[in-house]
């Protein structure tokens, strides 16, 4: 049966419909298949150092504070805190954080209180 198959001449297509790309078109011989540059690799093929210093780059992105208010999170799980306790001032996200930060001593509230730099003194 091969000997048939040989003989009729039968050409297959180079590449297939169901294929987007295939791998020959993509990488062609003699090209290196990796896909990521790291910004070592970045910085010293576009040669930045030439650049005026003013125009944005990779080496000095400058950003403007941003428009959007800063989110509010959770100071003993880390979640989103939709709430703040109005006796101790730390936010919580839900009833079982509620619990226990009234449980907490002064002195542990005054430490998450440091931790998000909120100077806030309590009676």
């Amino acid at each position: 049966m091969e000997r048939e198959v040989i003989e009729s001449e039968l050409v297959l297509p180079t590449y297939f419909k169901f294929k987007k790309i295939q791998i020959f078109d993509k990488y062609p011989k003699g090209q290196p298949r990796g896909r990521w540059k790291h910004l070592k690799q970045i910085l010293q093929a576009e040669n930045y150092i030439n650049f005026p210093p003013d125009e944005p780059n990779y080496v000095n992105i400058e950003t403007p504070p941003s428009m959007h208010p800063p989110k509010r999170l959770c100071d003993i799980t880390g979640y989103e805190a939709h709430y703040q306790d109005p006796r101790t001032k730390l936010r919580y996200a839900n009833a079982e954080v509620f619990k226990l930060i009234r449980a907490l001593p002064n002195d542990y509230v005054q430490r998450y209180l440091a931790l998000r730099n909120a100077a806030v003194v309590l009676r």
